[in-house]
């Protein structure tokens, strides 16, 4: 019997007299079974080294795998000793390029260890950012150079290509703490950022009466203009973050403690006072039965969830285009160091792990500081002058 193309079908059929013997396939050469007239089968692959030596190497039995794992099984252990591989040893995985460390860094790292916004920023940073321009290199083949491009290449947006930079950097150290790639020096290491703008923006008292007026005018327009308002005005009042009151439910509003529960806060759940003006901002917005959220959105089971839109209106009618929402956690700790609060009452107050966060608020309270030290001299003063004027008469 000349070779056949071996199947289940083809290999039930095959029978000898005595003793065995091997059919081969017609269409893998070195891929065959050999039979035993007893009636047991056993796929085999054979092939010869570089030397020129057969070899030859038992797959399994027929009654243990099928003919096409056989075949697929076959042809790499034929291409291994041709290499003069060991054919018995697995072959060496590829190595892993960036994308196969993007997702193993989301998988066990980012969504293990962050919040689900935080996910997201991160998730479209290697899409957008990240993958595009390195996904398909190997980890050994990333250097500085490609890094660089990678940073030049989003020189319009100087935050996010600082943010990629960041990114793939902790990204490389996990990679070699995984085994992923050889112990090297971070690409990323020599690679300058961007300077940043200064981010410090702080409404002034007419600043804020401006505001306050716009946001009545507006409060009457429509049913979402006056969830923006409401988050408006307890984002001034309490310094919080804006996911932290878009994400605030009523069963978050704990009166008999006298707080706001952050459960979904970046630095963890935290206690936020709620103040006679966060009540009346509360007092005024309208419960919708089976609406869980403090600020609703355009369906009224659910959340208002970008309040940026409405932001832009206002800012523009109140003449403060230059004003971010964030810049309202700023004007907080400046009005709090006003009136005389210390650096770690207001890294409570704004939710910053540490007092370290609050330190960039550090020049405000020696503004104020020597605010006060003025006061205290004009009054001392006031005081010595009024004696020098007095021995002045006196001698007079």
């Amino acid at each position: 019997m000349g070779a056949v193309k071996l199947s289940k079908r083809t290999i039930d059929a095959l029978a000898v007299e005595r003793g065995d013997k091997v059919f081969w396939d017609r269409d893998l050469p070195g891929f065959g079974i050999r039979v035993h007239a007893t009636g047991h089968r056993i796929y085999v692959a054979q092939a010869r080294t570089p030397g020129g030596l057969p070899r030859r190497v038992r797959l399994g039995r027929f009654e243990d795998i099928t003919a096409k794992q056989a075949r697929q099984e076959a042809a790499e252990i034929i291409d291994r000793i041709r290499r003069g591989e060991d054919p018995l040893s697995p072959p060496t995985p590829p190595e892993p390029t960036v994308a196969d460390l993007a997702a193993r860094y989301v998988e066990r790292h980012v969504e293990v260890n962050c919040r689900p916004l935080t996910v997201e920023t991160y998730r479209r940073a290697l899409r957008l950012q990240i993958l595009p321009a390195l996904g398909s290199l190997k980890l050994s083949e990333v250097d500085r150079s490609h890094i660089s491009a990678l940073h030049y290449g989003l020189r319009d947006k100087p935050a996010q290509a600082n943010k990629a930079v960041g990114v793939f950097s902790k990204m490389f150290k996990l990679a070699v703490a995984w085994g992923m790639t050889p112990a090297r020096p971070n690409p990323c290491r020599s690679v300058k950022r961007y300077r940043g703008r200064s981010c410090e923006r702080f409404l002034t008292a007419d600043e804020y009466a401006r505001l306050g007026r716009v946001l009545i005018e507006a409060e009457s327009e429509s049913t979402l203009m006056a969830s923006a308002v409401a988050a408006i005005r307890l984002l001034l009042f309490t310094g919080c973050r804006r996911n932290e009151i878009l994400t605030l439910r009523w069963d978050d509003v704990d009166r008999s403690a006298g707080e706001l529960r952050l459960l979904d806060s970046k630095t963890g759940p935290r206690p936020v006072p709620l103040t006679p003006a966060v009540e009346r901002v509360l007092a005024h917005i309208p419960r919708i039965e089976g609406n869980p959220w403090v600020i609703a959105g355009r369906d009224r089971s659910e959340r208002l969830r970008r309040i940026d839109p409405f932001w832009n209106k206002l800012r523009a009618r109140a003449g403060l285009e230059d004003v971010r929402l964030h810049d309202f956690r700023h004007s907080f700790a400046s009005q709090a160091l006003e009136i005389g609060e210390g650096l770690p009452v207001i890294a409570r107050l704004l939710g910053h792990r540490t007092v370290m966060t609050t330190v960039k608020y550090a020049h405000l309270a020696r503004d104020t500081e020597r605010a006060s030290a003025a006061k205290v001299g004009d009054s001392i003063g006031a005081d010595l002058l009024a004696v020098d004027a007095e021995d002045e008469a006196d001698a007079a």
